[in-house]
């Protein structure tokens, strides 16, 4: 009551006192107490005094515990022209610490004062959704669900509002938005959301069309309803179905919509010119494959109702009501046949109409002649037929890694005794069928058969290691014996990468490899002194042969229709009098697969070992010695092959881009790396062949050789160049 009086009474001592007081303390260089008025406020006044000295001021007058950041530094000024409560105080002390660059951060009964760029970083107050529990410059971060925008779009819009040390983030798996920013600006941008995040000024309109097209119109009202520069012009989007023969009509605005109707009103008009012959381009489909569908639909289409009998004419002009006499033409009078719309153009009779579906080639274009209701019907199977196809781009990995070893040792040996008077003589001959090569009986034959020859040459053993021991009779040289070692090991790695793109369900066939000739028969036919001979021969494609037809489901799984057949000439029956032999490996079988996923189709994995030795009985049974007495060979095969197959659906103008991108890079290196070395001054330079870069999509680069194979031939002075020197 005492107090009360004293602020009713005489209010102005008060204030003088508080002036005076502050005024004191700022002539001392201290800072500004907080003076209490009656009713529990005080008035603020710090001109140039110590942040943290100020902060405590006002935390001991609002009861509030502060943390002050060691980085918070420097002087501010904080003046109240008149008394303000605690929550006043907290929020001019806020605003006051933003000017100087410091943010104020609300804990659980406490408050840190840190700088601006570090406040994102504290544990600050959060919101999902509502309104932010904190108010004025303090920090604090909110989640906002979107209902009807995207997140995406609202973050290009919303950044610039949001100040520079703050963050704003976009979640496009929950189209929300995540904002750490002052309380104030958080309400703020809370009302900017929810005016924009807004569902569209117009509902979507479906119209039904009488007498034309659905798809005929949609094109036409898309093309004449582009946006134009006007402030009103808004795209204008209209989409056909065919099923049901209307159009769905989505605007910007109502007063689009309502010009859009009245231009679809306008053009849905039955025809004014005699006749029913129609014309229909097609976009992706193929007009003669098409038109053969038609017809055949159309000739087993019977769910038409006949029109009563004898009555022809009547049923045929009632079809608009429901086609009964325009598909089937089921009339016992003269109304059209089923047949009317075949291929052949049939005679109308009295009071009917005839019909056909003929396709031109040349334009890709079907021409109908049918009535309007069997042609809207027709349109209708047309329009989800016409459809761009998918492709699929298929990877073949062939890899075969065949490991062959041989290994063999043997000693053979001859001998004879006495000279050459002598009437009698023994003899002996090792010899083996393995190591023809090296046979001691052939090479000795050779040797004699040269010394009886001025231009004959004695044969020299085969490869490996050939020890012999040979005597000397007569000036001559003679074979003793022979001792033959080899051991081989051939290793081949051969990897196959063929690939290859096709339609849906069209077979694509990719052929590598020679057309070799084979030797069939042979006959020489004699005529007198003369033989004519003569062989017949048969060409038989060798190498890599792969033919694949995928089938795309609607689930996105590939089945696929491969054959793959990978063939060769063994080097073996090069010279065979049989003729050559061939190796084939063939692969034919039905397989799914999924989007970018390799598969295994099949393979070959043989281990082939063979063991063979030839000896004289009983001398090459006796241990270590017997070594001597016989000839022994050992070889090993390995051959595995395995095929594997990546098909990748295209749907899309950029799957094929990047495709092409990266198989044309991928080609491109490797002419790079195959570029003659220059420099070389013994060599002329000829020039190499060169892929421009791919820009875009696009090659970049005047020529595909990038130095020219001669150089241009220069004319002499005075005497002009022909035209073909010239160009």
């Amino acid at each position: 009551m005492k107090r009360e009086s004293v602020k009713q009474v005489n209010p102005p001592v008060w204030r003088r006192l508080s002036a005076a007081v502050m005024l004191c303390c700022a002539v001392a260089g201290l800072p500004a107490p907080l003076l209490a008025a009656p009713n529990d406020e005080a008035a603020l006044n710090f001109v140039g005094a110590d942040i943290e000295s100020v902060i405590k001021a006002v935390g001991h007058y609002t009861n509030i515990n502060f943390v002050i950041d060691p980085r918070v530094k420097g002087s501010i000024t904080l003046v109240s022209e008149k008394s303000i409560t605690k929550s006043q105080a907290f929020a001019l002390l806020a605003s006051a610490l933003r000017l100087q660059g410091y943010a104020v951060v609300s804990g659980d009964g406490y408050a840190k004062v840190v700088p601006e760029a570090e406040a994102k970083l504290q544990s600050v107050p959060t919101q999902v959704g509502g309104s932010i529990a904190v108010k004025g410059d303090q920090i604090a971060t909110q989640v906002f669900f979107l209902n009807f925008e995207s997140s995406a779009n609202l973050l290009t819009v919303l950044r610039p509002l949001i100040s520079p040390n703050n963050t704003i983030n976009a979640n496009p798996g929950n189209n929300s938005l995540v904002i750490t920013d002052y309380a104030d600006n958080l309400k703020r941008l809370g009302k900017i959301i929810a005016a924009l995040d807004a569902p569209a000024a117009s509902d979507l309109d479906v119209i039904p069309v009488r007498y034309a097209i659905a798809s005929d119109l949609a094109v036409m009202v898309n093309k004449l309803m582009e946006p134009g520069a006007g402030a009103d012009a808004g795209r204008v989007s209209v989409l056909s179905d065919p099923r049901t023969n209307s159009l769905v009509l989505r605007a910007p605005s109502q007063a689009r919509a309502n010009l859009a109707k009245s231009l679809i009103a306008k053009l849905d008009q039955p025809t004014t010119e005699l006749g029913n012959v129609h014309v229909v381009y097609l976009k992706n489909a193929d007009a003669t494959k098409l038109a053969q569908t038609l017809r055949a639909v159309v000739s087993s289409d019977t769910s038409a109702a006949p029109a009563p009998a004898g009555t022809g004419a009547t049923g045929a002009a009632g079809g608009a009501t429901g086609a009964t006499g325009a598909i089937a033409g089921a009339a016992t009078g003269s109304g059209p046949t089923q047949a009317a719309l075949s291929n052949t153009p049939q005679t109308p009779a009295a009071g009917g109409s005839a019909g056909f579906i003929q396709a031109d080639a040349s334009t890709n274009t079907l021409i109908i002649t049918a009535p309007d209701a069997v042609y809207r019907n027709l349109r209708a199977v047309i329009e989800q037929l016409d459809v761009r196809r998918a492709q699929v781009y298929i990877e073949s990995l062939i890899v075969e890694v065949t490991s062959t070893k041989a290994s063999e040792f043997g000693i053979q040996w001859l001998g004879l005794s006495g000279d050459a008077n002598s009437n009698y003589r023994v003899g002996g001959l090792q010899s083996f069928a393995a190591g023809s090569n090296n046979n001691i009986g052939t090479l000795a034959a050779g040797i004699a058969g040269s010394k009886n020859s001025t231009t004959g040459t004695p044969p020299l053993p085969g490869g490996g290691l050939t020890i012999g021991l040979f005597k000397q009779i007569g000036g001559q040289l003679g074979l003793g014996a022979l001792a033959h070692a080899l051991e081989s090991d051939n290793n081949a790695n051969i990897l196959s990468t063929p690939n290859m793109i096709t339609l849906d369900n069209e077979l694509a066939t990719i052929r590598v490899g020679q057309n070799v000739p084979i030797l069939t028969g042979q006959f020489t036919s004699a005529s007198g002194a003369n033989a004519n001979p003569f062989q017949t021969i048969d060409r038989k494609d060798v190498g890599l042969t792969l033919k694949v037809r995928p089938q795309i489901s609607e689930g996105g799984t590939i089945k696929l229709a491969i054959y793959h057949e990978t063939s060769s000439v063994d080097p073996a029956s090069l010279n065979a009098p049989a003729g050559i032999t061939l190796n084939t490996r063939v692969i034919e079988n039905n397989v799914i697969a999924d989007d970018g996923q390799i598969i295994v189709l099949g393979g070959l994995i043989s281990d082939t070992t063979g063991d063979n030795a030839d000896k004289v009985h009983g001398l090459g049974d006796i241990p270590i010695i017997g070594n001597l007495f016989k000839y022994q060979t050992r070889s090993r095969t390995k051959t595995n092959l395995m095929i594997f197959l990546r098909p990748v659906v295209v749907r899309s103008k950029e799957q094929s881009t990047s495709l092409a991108a990266d198989r044309y890079d991928y080609m491109r290196a490797a002419e790079d790396r195959a570029q003659p070395q220059s420099g070389n001054v013994m060599l002329k330079d000829l020039g190499a062949p060169l892929l421009p870069k791919l820009i875009d999509g696009q090659p970049v680069g005047g020529n595909m050789v990038t130095r020219p194979l001669a150089p241009a031939p220069v004319a002499a002075p005075g005497k002009p160049q022909d035209a073909a020197t010239q160009r």
